[in-house]
């Protein structure tokens, strides 16, 4: 096993969508990832050798930074890789002047608000209704991390 992380490139985006639909009920579409691509957004992959086992996809501007999506490949959960490539995230980030790393996460996701906490992210506010759900909308938390810069 060897483990890297690398960026993405355009042919890496057929993977990264797929993982993502593999790992989210509402997931992000093709379009959402090759937009966030072209946008310049940051995406962080982990693969092992050329699996992809998971991925972050955030940006920066100015000392303010938001992590958009994060995932890992569902028979990978449960053995770290989320914060692995979490604190790579967090490392690159306060490398690049950022100070604080802000996200949402739905009510409902309790394994990753416990990797957000692990990490030394605190809840600041909700959005109500922010997320899709088979039966309506659901709130979500607004998190932050300071990065100390």
């Amino acid at each position: 096993m060897t483990l890297r992380f690398c960026s993405a490139a355009e042919t890496d985006l057929e993977a990264i969508s797929q993982l993502d639909a593999s790992a989210f009920e509402f997931p992000w579409s093709f379009a959402d990832f090759e937009g966030s691509l072209k946008a310049g957004h940051q995406f962080l992959l982990l693969k092992d050798d050329d699996r992809l086992l998971g991925f972050a996809v955030y940006m920066q501007i100015f000392e303010q930074s938001e992590l958009l999506t994060i995932a890992v490949t569902p028979s990978e959960q449960g053995m770290g890789y989320g914060k692995l490539i979490l604190n790579e995230v967090l490392a690159r980030l306060a490398a690049s002047q950022a100070e604080s790393l802000f996200l949402e996460v739905r009510v409902s996701n309790t394994r990753a608000r416990a990797l957000y906490h692990s990490v030394g992210f605190q809840e600041i506010s909700s959005r109500k209704g922010y997320y899709p759900t088979r039966d309506g909308r659901e709130d979500a938390i607004v998190m932050q991390k300071l990065l100390g810069n």
